[in-house]
C-alpha cells in the first residue's frame, strides 16, 4: 500500500499555517475519475451534539468534491467499519453515515468502493502515520466512486475512534473551503513594504545630501590639506562593489541551505537571538533618528559620554538602549502568542531601515549584478531546488518547518483575517532591503541633481516596486496559495524601468558608472584664454 501514495508531509497544526491548500501532482497518476487535486479539508466535529475539535485531512484523487462553504455541510453523523480496514463487505448495514476505516492491506478505491455499496455517504481513512498521504488510484481500479473520501492523520482518527467505541455519539462535517482572492492582511503587507522602502531612501538621501553639503563647504577651501583631511574621514557608508554583490548572493545560499539541513527548535532559537540583536540595534538607530528631529531631544543627541568598548556614546541613545533591549527580550519570550507578530514587525522594520540607511549601492552597474544575481536566487530555491530536495528549500525554511515555531523571525507577517485557513502573509527581508537598494541609489541621484520629484527616477522606481510587489500577489493568489519568489516580478520592474528610463534621458554612462552627477570645484579658478594675434 505505501506504493500507491506520495506523502503530503502536513500534520494538522501544520497544514493550518502553510500556504498550500490546494496540492496539484503531476507524478500520480490521472484518468476520467481519478483527477482530482489534492486539497486539505476541514472536519469539525460534535461529541454528544457538542462541538469538539476541528481536524485537517486530505482529500483523495478519485470521488466528487466537497462544498467549499461550511453552512452548505451536513452534519453526519460518524460510524466504525466492522472489520476495521473495510476491505471486505461490512457486517452492519449503514444509512447514510460517514464510515470511519483504518487503512489496512487494501487499496483506496477499494475500500471506497465498499463503503458505497454499505450505503456510507463518505469515507474517513485513518493513516498509520502522523502525516497525511495523497490517495491516489490503481490502473485496473473501478473509480465510478459517488462519495467523498478523505485521509485523517492517526492522532485525529485514532481519537475519533475512541470516542465511539465508548458508546459515544460522534458526527462530523466536510468542506473545503477556498481562499480569498484577497486578504486585507495582503494590502497591509504592501502597504508596509512600500512604507519601510519610502522612508528608507528619504532618510538615505538626507544624509547623502548633508555629506554632499559638507564635501561642498570644504571644497571651497583652497587648501588642499583641508580637502585630504576632509576626504579621510568615515561618511558612516558601506558602498558595495560588484564583487561584494556576487559574494552575498553566494553566501545568501551557503546560509540558506544551512539552515534548511539544521532547521530544528534550537536553531530557530539560535535565528530568534540574532534578530534580536539586529532589531535592538535597528530600533535604537531609528529611535535616536527620530527624536533627534525635537528640538527638546537634540541636546542629548548632541552630547556625549564615553563608554568602553563602544567609545563615544550619546546621551540619548544611553537613554534609549533600554527601552528597545527590553522590547527584542519580551518579543522572544512571548514571541509565540496571538498577536507577537506586531513586535517582530517593527525590530524588522527597523532593522530594514538602518541596512538600506548603512549599506549603498555606489552605481547602477552594482545594483544591476546584485539584483539579477538575487533574481536567480531567488527562481533557484524556490522553484529549481525541488528537483535537488524534492521540496521547494526557500519555502520550508520561511515555513519553519521541523522546526516547532510557526516560521523563522527574518519576516515581515500578517495574520490572514478573512482566510478559513488561517495563517499568515509573509514577505522576506531580501524582497524588500535588495530592491530597496536600487530605490534609495534613485532618490539620492535625484536629490544630488536637484531634480524635481516628478522628473526625476525616483518615483518611477517606487511605483515599479509596489507594481512587482503587486503582481507577486496575484501570482500568489492565481497559484492557490503556493509559494512565489518575490523577486522573479520585483527585479524586472524596478531594474528595467530604471535602466530604460535612464537610457531615453541619456543619463545611462552616468548612472552605471559614477552613479552621482559631477560637481565642480569652486576652489579652481578657470583663467581665461589669452588672445591671439
Amino acid at each position: 500500500m505505501q506504493t500507491q501514495s506520495k506523502s503530503v508531509k502536513h500534520t494538522t497544526e501544520c497544514s493550518q499555517r502553510s500556504g498550500d491548500i490546494v496540492h496539484q501532482d503531476d507524478v500520480a497518476p490521472k484518468r476520467p475519475g481519478c483527477a482530482n487535486n489534492f486539497v486539505l479539508v476541514k472536519v469539525p466535529t460534535w461529541i454528544n451534539g457538542i462541538e469538539d475539535n476541528e481536524y485537517v485531512g486530505v482529500g483523495a484523487r478519485f470521488g466528487p468534491t466537497l462544498e467549499s462553504k461550511e453552512k452548505h455541510a451536513n452534519h453526519t453523523r460518524l460510524a466504525l467499519a466492522d472489520p476495521p480496514d473495510c476491505c471486505t463487505k461490512p457486517r452492519n448495514q449503514l444509512t447514510g453515515e460517514v464510515i470511519l476505516v483504518r487503512r489496512g492491506n487494501c487499496s483506496f478505491t477499494k475500500k471506497a468502493n465498499i463503503a458505497e455499496e454499505a450505503g456510507a455517504s463518505a469515507i474517513l481513512i485513518i493513516n498509520n502515520q502522523t502525516e497525511l498521504f495523497k490517495m491516489v488510484c490503481e490502473s485496473d481500479a473501478d473509480v465510478d466512486i459517488k462519495i467523498p473520501a478523505l485521509m485523517l492523520p492517526q492522532d485525529a482518527g485514532s481519537r475519533l475512534e475512541k470516542f465511539i467505541n465508548n458508546n459515544t455519539m460522534v458526527s462530523v462535517a466536510l468542506y473545503s473551503p477556498k481562499r480569498p482572492a484577497v486578504d486585507i492582511a495582503e494590502v497591509f503587507l504592501w502597504l508596509m513594504a512600500v512604507g519601510t522602502i519610502l522612508c528608507a531612501s528619504y532618510w538615505s538621501a538626507c544624509t547623502a545630501r548633508e555629506v554632499a553639503i559638507e564635501q561642498d563647504k570644504l571644497l571651497k577651501d583652497a587648501s588642499e590639506e583641508v580637502l585630504q583631511v576632509g576626504g579621510a574621514g568615515s561618511s558612516g557608508f558601506v558602498d558595495i562593489n560588484t564583487k561584494s554583490a556576487i559574494l552575498f548572493v553566494v553566501v545568501a545560499s551557503c546560509f540558506l541551505v544551512m539552515l534548511y539541513k539544521l532547521m530544528s527548535f534550537w536553531f530557530i532559537e539560535v535565528l530568534v537571538v540574532l534578530f534580536c540583536i539586529g532589531g535592538v540595534e535597528g530600533l535604537q538607530t531609528c529611535l535616536v533618528a527620530l527624536l533627534s528631529c525635537f528640538r527638546c531631544f537634540r541636546g542629548f543627541a548632541e552630547s556625549f559620554i564615553k563608554v568602553p568598548f563602544f567609545g563615544a556614546v550619546s546621551h540619548l541613545t544611553l537613554a534609549v538602549c533600554p527601552f528597545c533591549i527590553t522590547f527584542a527580550v519580551v518579543w522572544a519570550v512571548y514571541r509565540n502568542i496571538s498577536f507577537a507578530w506586531i513586535g517582530q514587525d517593527i525590530l524588522g522594520i527597523a532593522l530594514i531601515i538602518t541596512v538600506l540607511q548603512i549599506v549603498r549601492v555606489p552605481n547602477l552597474k552594482v545594483g544591476t549584478v546584485l539584483l539579477g544575481c538575487a533574481f536567480f536566487y531567488d527562481i533557484f530555491w524556490v522553484f529549481v531546488s525541488k528537483w535537488l530536495f524534492h521540496e521547494s528549500v526557500m519555502i520550508v525554511v520561511a515555513r519553519g518547518d521541523k522546526s516547532g515555531e510557526d516560521g523563522i523571525p527574518m519576516l515581515l507577517k500578517i495574520p490572514r483575517m478573512y482566510d478559513p485557513w488561517g495563517g499568515y502573509s509573509v514577505i522576506g527581508f531580501g524582497d524588500i532591503i535588495l530592491p530597496g537598494l536600487l530605490v534609495a541609489f534613485s532618490l539620492r541621484y535625484d536629490w544630488l541633481t536637484k531634480t524635481p520629484l516628478r522628473a526625476g527616477y525616483f518615483i518611477w522606481a517606487m511605483t515599479a516596486y509596489g507594481l512587482g510587489l503587486l503582481v507577486t500577489y496575484v501570482a500568489l493568489n492565481m497559484m492557490d496559495g503556493h509559494g512565489q519568489p518575490a523577486l522573479l516580478y520585483i527585479v524586472p520592474f524596478t531594474l528595467g524601468t530604471f535602466i530604460t528610463l535612464g537610457k531615453k534621458r541619456g543619463d545611462l554612462k552616468t548612472l552605471w558608472t559614477r552613479g552621482e552627477p559631477e560637481r565642480p570645484c569652486p576652489h579652481v579658478q578657470l583663467q581665461p584664454l589669452e588672445q591671439k594675434d
